[in-house]
């Protein structure tokens, strides 16, 4: 593995999606990796070294897209990867055959994010079918992209 040579040529700017982190250093609230799905750190805690062993860090992780849980055990000194999350809010613009069209600040629209399922998707839909100005927070990592929030528009 050492000598496995990466191609950086025409990566974007965020090529790695995850950098390695001390699992000591990890905190409640941040994020982590658990069983390849990047998770919210909901709870956390260290056992006491055995005889022979490295204090032991149980993580209780909630994954950001699907709500679903899920725990790791791993030494305090070994590496976790964590992902890179990003959040943008976007200005709601249309709902149309089930995909929201979304403009950033830039003027930018899109439209490849489906409205999400359950409360989430009935709130914007509600909004949207009064005619409300807001935002749509979208949350980002690991090449997977959702709808995670709605917020009152700020009037400029």
């Amino acid at each position: 593995m050492a000598d496995q040579h990466d191609d950086f040529e025409g990566a974007d700017a965020g090529a790695s999606k995850t950098f390695p982190q001390q699992c000591s250093a990890l905190r409640k609230n941040g994020h982590v990796l658990i069983k390849g799905r990047p998770c919210k750190i909901v709870e956390m805690s260290t056992s006491k070294t055995g005889k022979h062993g490295h204090a032991k860090v149980h993580l209780v992780g909630i994954d950001i897209f699907t709500n679903k849980k899920y725990e790791d055990i791993c030494p305090s000194t070994h590496n976790m990867d964590v992902p890179h999350v990003s959040r943008k809010d976007y200005q709601m613009t249309n709902i149309d055959d089930g995909y929201l069209a979304l403009m950033d600040d830039n003027g930018d629209t899109r439209e490849d994010l489906k409205l999400p399922e359950g409360d989430l998707g009935k709130e914007i839909q509600t909004k949207f079918d009064n005619d409300e100005a807001f935002l749509v927070t979208v949350l980002k990592a690991m090449d997977e992209e959702a709808v995670i929030a709605t917020k009152a528009q700020q009037s400029k």
